[in-house]
């Protein structure tokens, strides 16, 4: 089994209402929350954050579900390891009350913890504000974290979430109207949120990217890729943009979409505006 050991990342616990969570922390200037897709913290995931503690800033991962630092990839594992793996790691999250699945218009409570964090880490890291990401399962988070001020740079990289069985939940995102109509006022007054997707992920679907543009105006910048963008050693269909569907060449239009996060994060907390 492939591991990264995090051995250049500090630990440390952050409790918040009585919840406690192992955080890893590597870097230094302001902070920038990389909240891991399913199954979790892989090398993939902190090769990323890697590249956020290149740039200036704190990489801040919350260890939310998943082995931290294991590689689901089957070609490293075998797919019947891989297989297992991905399931112990989805179910305890999907019956959880932490996290919103199916619901439309619900922000995921976990969203909570997530936000005292950020605030947390303002204060550890300084800098104007703090970045977020979040990554499938977790992609919406980064959206309803931005209702709290000190978001500056909120990144939703293929948000999957509410499941888009029906055609509500597919032009929806895992929000709560209230948290989205500050998130609006925000943007209103300047704040601009990526959005990433592969066109042909169903996860995350075309009808959730219209459904941001309508909701957020110009402040949404939507970065749509084509199948023949991902990186073809990735183990699923074209889906995770900054992780495991990463061609990490000058050229790529995965990689532009990475430079284009990077800049967001350097715009907005490491220039003095």
């Amino acid at each position: 089994m492939s591991l990264d050991n995090l051995s250049d990342f500090e630990r440390s616990e952050f409790t918040h209402d009585g919840k406690s969570r192992t955080v890893f922390r590597r870097g230094s200037g302001p902070a920038v929350i990389v909240i891991a897709e399913m199954p979790g913290i892989t090398p993939k995931v902190l090769d990323f954050a890697r590249k956020v503690v290149d740039l200036g800033c704190t990489a801040v991962l919350p260890h939310l579900f998943g082995d931290p630092g294991r590689d689901p990839n089957p070609k490293t594992q075998g797919t019947a390891s891989t297989m297992k793996y991905m399931v112990s790691s989805l179910i305890p999250a999907c019956v959880s009350k932490e996290f919103t699945i199916m619901a439309t218009g619900r922000t995921s409570p976990v969203v909570d913890w997530l936000r005292a964090l950020a605030r947390s880490e303002h204060e550890r890291c300084g800098g104007p504000g703090v970045g977020a990401v979040g990554m499938c399962f977790t992609g919406g988070y980064a959206l309803a974290m931005a209702t709290d001020d000190v978001i500056l740079a909120p990144v939703l990289s293929q948000p999957s979430l509410p499941v888009g069985l029906t055609a509500k939940r597919r032009r929806n995102i895992d929000i709560s109207p209230a948290d989205l109509e500050v998130v609006k006022g925000r943007c209103a007054r300047g704040l601009n949120v990526i959005g990433m997707r592969f066109k042909s992920d169903r996860n995350v679907p075309a009808e959730r990217f219209e459904f941001l543009r309508e909701q957020l105006g110009d402040a949404f910048i939507a970065v749509e890729l084509e199948d023949v963008d991902a990186n073809p050693d990735g183990f699923l269909p074209p889906h995770s943009v900054l992780t495991e569907h990463l061609i990490d060449e000058p050229g790529q239009a995965t990689r532009a979409a990475l430079d284009q996060v990077l800049d967001l994060f350097r715009t907005r907390l490491l220039v003095a505006g």
